[in-house]
């Protein structure tokens, strides 16, 4: 089995088979994505059998090792275990955090949704090297998750990322993000975005994906250069 890949969370593609018109465009969204330098990849498909997320991860993950772009599976530590993906990511109402890193081990990564700088709180609060990154949101409203909370705003974002700061947890934003949200996002303290229906269902999902990463590579350069000043 290979090593988990380092998750590095700027653009971060959260999978809606829905969106993508099934398993198989899924497969080619992933592959456009890829192309255009996506950073990491979380497989998200609640409708689907514990046999069809497994059939999915499999032709994804042979998309992502090559590349080293790591998979993480969204609420299901089984498949994520079963398939020997990169790591899991759980809500605040799925498989305790504690125990979702007792199934994974040290090696993998885990991350944890949080709305409020409470829950970012009990998040830093939690045994040191349970959880490895946050993901806050939604910030904007969205239509891609059915339970998704009130949205936060960039204001709400960074104020769990501050609270988040206490246990040095980076933070990546999601719920209805696009390339124009970037710079509020960063000026935030976002490491990163992830994002659905901005790449999931899009006639060029290379370009999408392509469009944000220059989005955040042009972000992180205005701020360097503004500290040289």
């Amino acid at each position: 089995m290979s090593a988990p890949a380092r998750l590095d969370p700027t653009v971060y593609l959260v999978t809606d088979t829905r969106l993508c018109g099934g398993p198989a465009g899924v497969v080619e969204t992933v592959r456009g994505a890829v192309s255009g330098g996506v950073t990491a990849v979380q497989l998200r498909d609640p409708g689907a059998s514990t046999r069809e997320l497994v059939a999915l991860g499999e032709a994804l993950l042979a998309l992502l090792r090559p590349v080293g772009v790591p998979l993480v599976v969204d609420d299901r530590v089984d498949v994520a275990l079963a398939l020997g993906a990169d790591g899991a990511h759980v809500g605040q109402s799925d498989l305790d955090p504690v125990a979702a890193r007792r199934l994974l081990g040290p090696g993998r990564h885990l991350g944890l949704s949080v709305s409020t700088p409470d829950e970012a709180r009990a998040a830093v609060a939690l045994p040191p090297g349970t959880v490895d990154l946050l993901g806050v949101g939604p910030v904007n409203p969205t239509t891609s998750k059915a339970d998704a909370r009130p949205a936060v705003g960039a204001d709400g974002l960074a104020r769990v990322v501050h609270a988040a700061s206490a246990g040095r947890l980076p933070c990546v934003a999601i719920g209805g993000l696009r390339t124009q949200d970037v710079p509020a996002l960063h000026a935030a303290g976002a490491a990163g975005s992830a994002v659905v229906s901005a790449v999931c269902g899009t006639p060029d999902p290379e370009a999408a994906t392509r469009s944000l990463v220059r989005a955040w590579a042009e972000a992180r350069s205005a701020t360097r250069a503004g500290s040289a000043r």
